[in-house]
């Protein structure tokens, strides 16, 4: 942000009495009277201060009549004084620089160390922190199940399974994924034994070309690992963000209606 504090010093007319004024505010600040902001509607504020003579007779003024509660409260004026000067303060050490924000110490841009657990297994890597969990998994880990298709968290074909969750990994960063449970296709099948999903994609012809099946698979095991036997509607709800450029959505919906064996997660 930028800026600068103006000052400007004169005379006016307040209340019938000639007064000094003192202008502070941030940019151009432009009043008619002593509120605190301008028409810009930028942080400043206008010190009326009464001439000597004036002055001096207020306060005595002030100091002969009885006191009552509301004269030991803080009037409007002073408050509007003290809060346009911390305004301007403020925005002066902000503009300056003096302040560091407080936070998390920040990495990168260069490589950096993470860990990510993967179908049960670790792995060690390094990676830019802009690198998404999709790049790391095909580029750097060999990991190739999840595809890239949209790249830009639309057709669903890169969809991971983390913490029980299904998540577009084309649009999340390798670094957030540390310390996390993150399961890919590869790890449903045991041996050449294929997980009752992928089983039952095949018998309900499911698939074509590919390219959407595993992202399909996955967002069906995390439906029938909280939902054993959905509801069409529910099924249609869960795959709702996965797309079939073939036209075999009507074969994955039966494949998941008719999945038998899933436990829940």
């Amino acid at each position: 942000m930028g800026g600068c504090l103006e000052v400007t010093t004169g005379e006016s007319t307040y209340g019938g009495r000639k007064v000094r004024t003192i202008e502070l505010g941030l940019f151009s600040t432009i009043s008619n009277d002593s509120a605190m902001l301008g028409s810009r509607g930028v942080a400043g504020c206008i010190l009326v201060i009464p001439r000597g003579d004036e002055a001096g007779m207020a306060r005595k003024r002030r100091e002969s009549r009885p006191q009552s509660p509301r004269d030991t409260d803080v009037s409007r004026r002073d408050f509007f004084k003290t809060v346009g000067a911390g305004s301007v303060a403020a925005a002066v050490v902000q503009v300056g620089g003096g302040v560091q924000a407080q936070g998390p110490a920040a990495v990168g841009p260069g490589e950096v160390a993470i860990t990510l657990t993967i179908n049960g297994q670790r792995h060690q890597l390094k990676v830019e922190p802009r690198v998404t969990l999709l790049d790391a998994l095909r580029t750097r880990l060999d990991i190739t199940g999840m595809k890239r298709v949209c790249d830009r968290g639309s057709c669903g074909a890169c969809t991971v399974i983390i913490d029980g969750r299904t998540y577009y990994s084309c649009s999340l960063l390798a670094i957030e994924s540390q310390g996390r449970n993150i399961r890919t296709v590869e790890g449903l099948s045991q041996g050449s034994a294929l997980h009752p999903v992928q089983q039952a994609f095949c018998d309900n012809d499911g698939l074509m070309c590919g390219f959407c099946t595993p992202g399909f698979v996955m967002s069906t095991v995390a439906l029938l690992e909280k939902n054993p036997t959905p509801t069409v509607e529910q099924a249609k709800r869960a795959l709702d963000g996965n797309i079939c450029r073939c036209g075999t959505n009507v074969g994955v919906l039966a494949a998941a209606l008719k999945t038998k064996g899933v436990s829940r997660g």
